[in-house]
């Protein structure tokens, strides 16, 4: 979360939301779902035949960095057919005169005769083998295909790949070797049917060094000496039950294995092996303790055992691109990863062995269902081991918030395709949860038991999966007869989109409409078909005259309809709440006579803390964002944030420092900006002077509460906070070494280069030339960013856009112009510079830099798209004209920007009087604190 502190110091909106999403529990990458779709971009293999076993041989040659090996696949024609196809990547090495493939006498299995291979090909881009047959295979038949193959071994973490790590126990470096077959590259080690959905059992042989051990997912039977490669032994292991090529793994390598009585386990789950370097046997003893808390509780909830008998858990030290590594009784750790005490990470990876490789999507379409299901049962998990004090109260709201952002935008998604998916499995996850709320969470867990009794061994579509749970509620009244789980979901799978809820009251009548339409946040709403989405969304209803937060009375479902009624609501003078507690993935709109209520009703301590703090959050979420979409009168939205003067918990004020720098940005080129200021330093005061100074073994959460107020009253120009910044800035100035570190706490680096003197802004200028080669380099990546987005100045601007982009000092690189550049226009007073810098040295910025189309484009773009203002779209259509067919590529970036400022302006004119005349009146009657004029 301090890289959140560091971007709200001067990063871009998008940065910001970016940041937060990536610090959320659970959003970093998940490798071993197989759900990286987005390298998954192939047709299916013809199904005319499939096979139903394989036995494989694997001989790495470690020395040599390659491997061979066969596999006998035991085939099955589905239909007539004179082709076999198969997945081998193009880096396999395949001698088709060396393939052979024997039909199987259906009696009594024995060898057959040799079918006659014309010819193998590999289909042109495709990682798929064919070979053509002489005679047609009936249907029915049977046969053995057997395959000798070549390859090398990787030096990235896929396939089979090589690496090291440092021994303690000995000068120098261990060699070792491990698969990494997620999501399709099963395909880099053997030819296969690398598919999700085609299950067999593997019968395995594995060489390898004397001196060495090999896990494999089964345990050892038994071992030879190697026939014919010397000093090698050969490893034999027990069947494996019917999996996916992407549940094959084995590591080879020199670590050892520790097995202590004292360690307490349930008898019916699998025998725990650690396997590690040189942990002490207190870690190792921790680490088994935590896995064995873990899988025991998961074997609770599913009520039913996993059907291997060992876990290997090998902690590697130098782990270098994921996290973990997960197959079939084995899983792979960064040391680090698995030394942590927190329960969600590990709870997630052994979930996988029953959601992912025990039962399986049948193909990669259902990838995100499967990964959204392990990461909610791995929240429910963590919940059910300590409470969720790892969450530190941001699941799910973290998560909820950055969706809300991404898909409430004009153009929703990610250009960053992992980042798109990860927001696709995010959706899913939300909506889990909310039909686990509705249905209720016992049905759901004995839905899901059902689902796995059903599916094990096999593999599953997402429509069973839904079905499961329409079964299971139906079954136990939780859910209506007519209604379909799978209707429900769907509603919300097609649309990239969330719904917008309002409930518009009739107090006299004691009803309500409730109406859904398409959540939008940006300007201009013309989002196509729009008017076509709908979707089956929960009411929940909580009213005050019976607040119940824990137990919601009942859920109204409304029906892919426009609006609907709803009755026998609280008299006039009472509120009601919706979706109370985030029970799903939508932000409620009031009427303001409803709002009005529910901010009164804040304002009240002992009435305030009835109501749970997610809720709270939620109300101040909702009515700030309606109002920044125009959905919500802002002086409605900002009189919901009143209570926050006496609110202390850091859930509650986790959005609101989003929305002050959301709208911050947009109000620093008006007339109010200043009154905005003020109105964060009354706000934020009484919360900077509540938390006070930190102290030995404070809670987390205080510390990054403490974090964010400083920097955003910092920024604003409270004088305390100012006063504390450079005090901390003048132990630097004196430092006798001050380029070999920062000694300025983070949150107050910005404020002393916003409101601090040209000569503070300088010394800070002359670390950047100075920065050591030795010290971090994103240590003067931050630096950078704080020079650039933090002056109020315009000279200190000038300053750094001359040596960096008309001096071209060698000190910048590109990246760091592009970050000067992106930093700059983070703020009014930065964008405005650029301009007029751009315009007054048109001519030799145009010369250097029109052909160097990534800088020229992000001077044009920040340039040109951050004005709000009738001002500055006259300044950009000055500019415009004058250089009008000489800006090349960035020709329709600038022509973008003219557009979307005119939108910025409409925004600007129906909200700032509106803000301005509130903070008036909110002035008025606060206390004055002092500020940095």
């Amino acid at each position: 979360m301090l890289r959140l502190c560091l971007q709200m110091a001067g990063g871009t909106r998008t940065l910001f939301i970016l940041t937060i999403l990536l610090t959320a529990p659970g959003f970093k990458a998940f490798v071993n779902d197989f759900s990286s779709l987005h390298v998954i971009s192939e047709v299916r293999l013809p199904n005319e035949v499939l096979p139903l076993s394989y036995d494989v041989l694997i001989e790495p040659h470690m020395d040599n960095q390659n491997f061979e090996g066969s596999i006998k696949m035991h085939l099955r024609w589905i239909a007539d057919s004179k082709k076999v196809y198969f997945h081998a990547h193009d880096s396999l090495l395949i001698d088709v005169s060396q393939i052979i493939l024997t039909t199987l006498n259906m009696g009594d299995g024995t060898l057959g005769n040799n079918v006659i291979i014309l010819r193998g090909i590999r289909l042109p881009r495709k990682p798929v083998f064919v070979l053509y047959l002489k005679d047609k295979i009936k249907k029915g038949s049977e046969c053995l295909l057997d395959i000798y193959f070549q390859g090398n071994i990787s030096e990235t973490e896929e396939g089979l790949f090589r690496s090291s790590y440092t021994n303690s126990s000995h000068d120098g470096g261990e060699i070792y070797l491990a698969t990494n077959l997620n999501p399709n590259n099963a395909r880099r080690l053997f030819p296969c049917f690398d598919e999700p959905g085609i299950k067999v059992p593997f019968n395995v042989s594995i060489a390898r060094p004397k001196g060495y051990i090999t896990l494999f997912n089964t345990p050892l039977h038994n071992s030879i000496n190697h026939p014919k490669l010397r000093g090698y032994s050969l490893d034999f292991f027990h069947p494996t039950a019917p999996m996916s090529s992407h549940a094959f793994g084995f590591v080879i390598l020199k670590m050892h294995t520790w097995n202590e009585h004292k360690i307490q386990k349930s008898s019916d789950i699998p025998a725990i092996h650690i396997w590690s370097n040189n942990l002490s046997s207190t870690i190792i003893l921790d680490i088994q303790n935590k896995l064995n808390v873990a899988h025991t509780t998961i074997q609770k909830f599913f009520s039913i055992p996993l059907p291997i008998t060992k876990l290997d858990v090998i902690a590697i030290p130098s782990l270098a691109t994921v996290p973990f590594i997960s197959a079939s009784g084995i899983l792979i750790a960064r040391e680090s990863e698995i030394l942590k005490k927190d329960a969600f990470e590990i709870s997630r990876e052994l979930i996988y062995q029953w959601i992912g490789i025990w039962i399986t999507p049948e193909w990669w379409t259902d990838a995100n269902v499967n990964k959204a299901l392990i990461s909610f049962i791995a929240s429910e998990i963590v919940f059910e081991i300590n409470g969720g004090k790892e969450f530190n109260g941001k699941y799910p709201m973290t998560i909820l918030y950055s969706l809300y952002y991404e898909l409430s935008k004009r153009y929703p998604n990610s250009h960053i395709t992992g980042i798109k998916h990860e927001f696709a499995s995010i959706k899913v996850q939300l909506i889990i949860r909310m039909l686990c709320l509705t249905v209720g969470k016992y049905t759901f867990r004995l839905a899901i038991q059902s689902f796995i009794s059903d599916y094990k061994f096999k593999t599953y579509k997402s429509s069973d999966f839904w079905n499961a749970i329409t079964t299971q509620a139906i079954a136990d009244n939780s859910l209506d007869s007519d209604l379909s789980i799978l209707s429900i979901s769907e509603s919300w799978l097609k649309h990239s989109r969330l719904p917008l809820v309002t409930i518009i009251r009739d107090y006299d009548s004691e009803t309500a409409i409730v109406q859904q339409k398409v959540y939008l946040r940006e300007r201009l709403h013309d989002v196509p078909d729009q008017d076509s989405m709908l979707w089956w969304i929960p009411i929940a209803l909580t009213r005050q005259d019976s607040l119940n937060f824990v137990n919601p009375s009942s859920f109204i479902w409304m029906n892919k309809t426009r609006q609907m009624l709803i009755s026998n609501l609280p008299s006039k003078n009472m509120f009601i709440i919706v979706n109370e507690e985030e029970i799903g993935p939508f932000p409620v709109n009031y009427d303001d006579n409803n709002w009005n209520m529910l901010s009164k009703y804040l304002r009240t301590e002992e009435k305030r803390e009835s109501i749970p703090v997610y809720t709270r959050a939620k109300l101040l979420h909702d009515a700030w964002n309606l109002a920044y979409a125009g959905e919500l009168n802002f002086s409605t939205a900002l009189n919901v944030t009143l209570f926050l003067k006496y609110e202390r918990n850091h859930i509650v004020w986790s959005p609101v420092f989003t929305f002050l720098d959301q709208v911050g940005k947009r109000l620093e080129k008006s007339s109010i900006n200043k009154k905005f200021e003020l109105y964060i330093i009354e706000l934020l005061a009484p919360l900077y002077e509540y938390l006070g100074t930190a102290h030995f073994n404070e809670d987390i959460n205080t510390t990054e509460l403490r974090k964010f107020t400083t920097s955003f009253l910092c920024k604003a120009g409270y004088f305390p906070c100012f006063k504390e910044a450079r005090r901390a800035f003048n132990i630097w100035i004196n430092s006798s070494f001050p380029n070999s570190e920062t000694p300025v706490p983070n949150e107050f680096i910005c404020s002393i280069f916003k409101w601090g003197s040209m000569e503070e802004w300088m010394f800070g200028l002359d670390r950047i030339r100075e920065f050591p080669k030795s010290r971090i380099q994103s240590d003067r990546t931050h630096l950078l960013k704080m020079l650039a987005g933090c002056p109020a100045q315009q000279d200190k601007i000038i300053i750094l856009l001359e040596m960096a982009i008309l001096k071209n000092i060698s000190i910048f690189s590109d990246n760091d112009k592009m970050l000067i550049i992106s930093m700059v226009t983070s703020r009014s007073i930065g964008y405005t510079t650029l301009l007029d810098f751009l315009s007054n040295n048109w001519d030799y910025i145009h010369q250097e830099f029109n052909n160097n189309t990534n800088i020229w484009s992000k001077l044009i773009s920040s340039a040109t798209g951050m004005f709000s203002t009738q001002q500055g779209y006259d300044s950009v259509k000055n500019f415009y004209d004058k250089h009008h067919g000489h800006f090349g590529r960035a020709q329709h970036i600038i022509e973008k920007s003219l557009r979307n400022i005119k939108e910025e302006i409409q925004w600007s004119n129906q909200n700032i009087p509106v803000i301005e005349e509130w903070i008036d009146h909110y002035l008025s009657d606060a206390p004055k604190h002092a500020y940095v004029n």
